[in-house]
């Protein structure tokens, strides 16, 4: 602990910032227009007759999503070609005016239904940009259309677990630029919708720094405040539909924003987590040439590890087809990926362990709650050892602190009995909301986490370990 850590540690989060980290993992769905037009973009002169996904089914798709393990999904209500899922009262350019259900459809209604009915969390993507409205450019004319295209998906559809925006803008149908009212926005969406984060150009919830699933190797949710600056998100977000901007990584000048040193001179922070977000497939919407071309099971299962268990959370995309369902190789995915999940953190071997520390409350660490915890040392190291009778081979590690009292884990060491030595397993970094150490099939009777570095006393939540018994790897 270093002076001025009293003062990193009294950032904390929102109820509804906490709410939303434990979602972890949830899908983003990309629909509209486009995905007749076999484009990323549209440039909102598309008729609204083409939209006519005649099997379209949202249980489906939460089903499908739900089997994953996921617990929310936010549908892309409008993108920037300003078609509209639901029937807009304030444009043409909605599924009103399409074949859909002969014009009476609303897509948002019917996903937002789903979701109840299986028990995950609802949200909402609307484009800032719209491609096709006139007012585009004209300043506050336009800003109250939005505002109440805003209040209609507030108020129609239920509860709203995210409102995600991005900084898309470019110009409209007049050749005009709109300058975003952001904080009237957010304004509105706290008095509609109080409980509902505002993600990437919004105050809750941070953008990774690309949309390729890459992560920091640590990822702090205490940042500087001018992190939240929507210029700079705008400025790197989605702003043209190539191949070279998907598989961007993050900058690597952008790799640290919240150790002792970057925030030592910082006189304003904030509570920002990250949220990773990418795409099952290359594009965002749906392409029949990329039926092949569904992300491997590793390559997912490594972005949820790095995501979920690196303090951040966990957007995949998955596009509907031209029919309005999941295509049976996405589908296929999302159920390996839940199955591979619940194998891997299916046997908690600390049910079975000796645990001792030299904290308070030690116990508590085998609860996943937030009810009780464990104080560590204000000084020197704070040591959790679990002990077998037997053998175990060990696969994951998983930590959590308490982050009602901050973030404050700096770093850790994971150690494994072999041999009658302590060997050094796994060393990292931040803990925060989840953290997951992979190991390799460790075979021990003992394990150790030594927290080397802390802002103040570590608070831990919960502490998992998680393979098999035996001696088999």
């Amino acid at each position: 602990m270093v002076a001025g850590d009293e003062r990193l540690i009294s950032i904390i989060p929102t109820e509804r910032q906490i709410r939303f980290q434990e979602l972890e993992f949830y899908a983003f769905i990309h629909f509209t227009v486009n995905t007749f037009t076999d484009k990323e973009w549209g440039d909102g002169t598309e008729e609204p007759a083409i939209f006519n996904p005649e099997k379209l089914d949202a249980k489906q798709w939460v089903r499908n999503i739900k089997a994953a393990g996921m617990r929310g999904l936010i549908l892309t209500c409008k993108h920037h070609d300003g078609f509209c899922l639901w029937p807009s009262k304030y444009t043409k350019h909605t599924v009103a005016a399409s074949k859909y259900k002969d014009g009476t459809g609303d897509v948002v209604k019917e996903v937002s239904e789903a979701c109840k009915k299986y028990g995950i969390k609802f949200g909402i993507y609307l484009s800032p940009w719209d491609r096709n409205c006139e007012l585009y450019g004209r300043g506050r004319e336009y800003d109250d259309f939005f505002i109440n295209q805003l209040t209609e998906l507030l108020t129609g559809y239920g509860e709203i677990f995210s409102v995600w925006f991005d900084g898309a803008c470019g110009e409209g149908p007049n050749g005009k630029k709109q300058y975003y009212d952001w904080e009237r926005y957010y304004k509105k969406i706290r008095e509609l919708q109080p409980d509902a984060c505002i993600s990437v150009c919004g105050p809750d919830i941070r953008w990774c720094g690309n949309e390729a699933g890459h992560t920091r190797a640590a990822e702090w949710s205490v940042v500087p405040e001018r992190a939240k600056d929507s210029e700079i998100i705008a400025e790197k977000s989605q702003r043209e539909d190539s191949e070279a901007f998907r598989l961007r990584r993050v900058d690597a000048r952008d790799a640290d924003l919240g150790s002792r040193e970057i925030l030592k001179d910082e006189d304003k922070l904030i509570w920002y987590p990250a949220e990773v977000n990418t795409s099952i497939r290359p594009g965002w919407f749906y392409h029949e040439y990329e039926d092949d071309k569904v992300r491997p099971l590793e390559e997912l299962l490594n972005i949820y590890m790095n995501s979920v268990g690196g303090n951040a959370t966990f957007l995949l995309n998955i596009p509907p087809t031209r029919c309005g369902l999941l295509h049976e190789n996405d589908c296929k995915r999302l159920h390996e990926i839940g199955e591979a999940l619940r194998k891997a953190f299916a046997n908690n071997l600390m049910d079975k362990a000796m645990v001792e520390s030299n904290g308070t409350g030690t116990d508590n660490i085998r609860t996943d709650s937030y009810e009780d915890r464990m104080l560590g040392q204000a000084e020197g190291e704070t040591v959790i050892s679990a002990k077998w009778q037997e053998q175990v081979c060990v696969e994951y590690i998983v930590l959590k602190e308490d982050i009602h009292f901050s973030q404050r884990i700096e770093s850790f060491v994971a150690e494994a009995l072999i041999n009658g030595e302590f060997v050094t397993v796994s060393k990292g970094t931040v803990v925060g909301h989840k953290r997951i150490v992979l190991l390799e099939k460790t075979i021990t009777d003992m394990i150790r986490i030594r927290i080397t570095d802390s802002r103040m006393e570590p608070i831990i939540s919960f502490m998992g370990i998680y393979g098999s018994e035996g001696n088999k790897r």
